[in-house]
């Protein structure tokens, strides 16, 4: 080959390689929403000396904003963050149930694994949660006051609009073309499993409940292939309509939660009981492999350069 058309390639080849290389990547943004297990009550202080510096490093790439009205201090919301992936403020009573001081959900090793993987790569987490809630009454885009009665959730928030706004809010103060919306992780379905306390409404509708509220996010973000990452939680006919769903929709994606320990897919929880009462939620490891999970479903159906 000519020394002129080699040189031609080599040129050629640099300034496309610098034209890349000047390419601002656009912030990934990842949407988190449920109840307790999702708030999170993985204990923060389990976390290595090697995840804490982890965890610094993903803080720099990954912005965390969180919003949980599970409480106030001194009219302070607790969990009200604006700022860099970090643990968590559990509520004064929580700290003596879960017997802990720092907290986290998903989101941590998620973000945590996802900085190891793509360094470069911004990210924009935004997070709204609070425990013992239903899709049929408080996340339901189609609220009613009789819907949330069923749960004694008439004057709790309509966290699906909370979440819309916060969603808005954050991504309204960013610049067109600097981001997009790649993922949205759900981790509810327990309330809504609770047949003996609550009957069967809740289960029987919650394939149609769930499927408007993804329908209802896609609407309104305009984002009709936006990937749903669910975690199996609840029980019966809530996690048969989780199945469903995720074979209907190929946009939907199921993680699902084993029984034996030698799984995979088994998330350790609590030992302990309150009241005389398991306390049921996710510990340190629990969490961390739900968010180690999250993270395999996210970037085998996600596209990162």
């Amino acid at each position: 080959m000519p020394r002129f058309i080699v040189l031609f390639l080599v040129l050629n080849f640099v300034f496309v390689f610098n034209l890349r290389s000047q390419e601002v990547k656009k912030t990934k943004v990842l949407i988190f929403a449920g109840q307790s297990n999702m708030d999170g009550k993985g204990d923060g202080l389990l976390l290595s000396e090697n995840e804490l510096k982890d965890l610094n490093v993903a803080g720099k790439k990954v912005k965390f904003i969180f919003d949980s009205s599970m409480g106030r201090i001194n009219d302070n919301p607790i969990n009200r963050i604006r700022g860099n992936l970090q643990l968590t403020n559990p509520l004064p009573q929580h700290k003596k149930k879960y017997r802990i001081s720092k907290s986290f959900g998903p989101e941590l090793f998620l973000g945590i694994e996802l900085n190891k993987a793509y360094p470069n790569q911004d990210f924009l987490f935004i997070k709204r949660s609070q425990g013992h809630t239903s899709l049929h009454g408080s996340w339901n885009p189609e609220w009613t006051r009789e819907k949330a009665a069923i749960f004694g959730e008439e004057n709790y928030p309509k966290l699906y609009y909370d979440l819309i706004d916060l969603i808005d809010s954050q991504i309204g103060s960013l610049k067109k073309d600097s981001f997009e919306i790649t993922g949205f992780f759900w981790v509810q379905g327990e309330k809504d499993s609770g047949i003996k306390n609550y009957g069967e409404i809740a289960s029987k509708n919650y394939y149609n409940n769930l499927k408007n509220l993804f329908g209802s996010l896609r609407t309104h973000l305009n984002l009709e292939n936006l990937p749903f990452f669910i975690l199996q939680v609840g029980s019966g006919e809530v996690v048969e309509s989780m199945k469903r769903l995720s074979k209907e929709d190929k946009d939907v994606y199921f993680i699902p939660q084993k029984f034996n320990p030698k799984s995979k897919y088994f998330y350790p929880k609590y030992k302990h009981e309150w009241n005389g009462k398991p306390v049921g939620h996710y510990n340190y490891e629990g969490m961390k492999k739900i968010g180690i999970r999250f993270f395999e479903s996210y970037v085998n159906t996600t596209f990162i350069e």
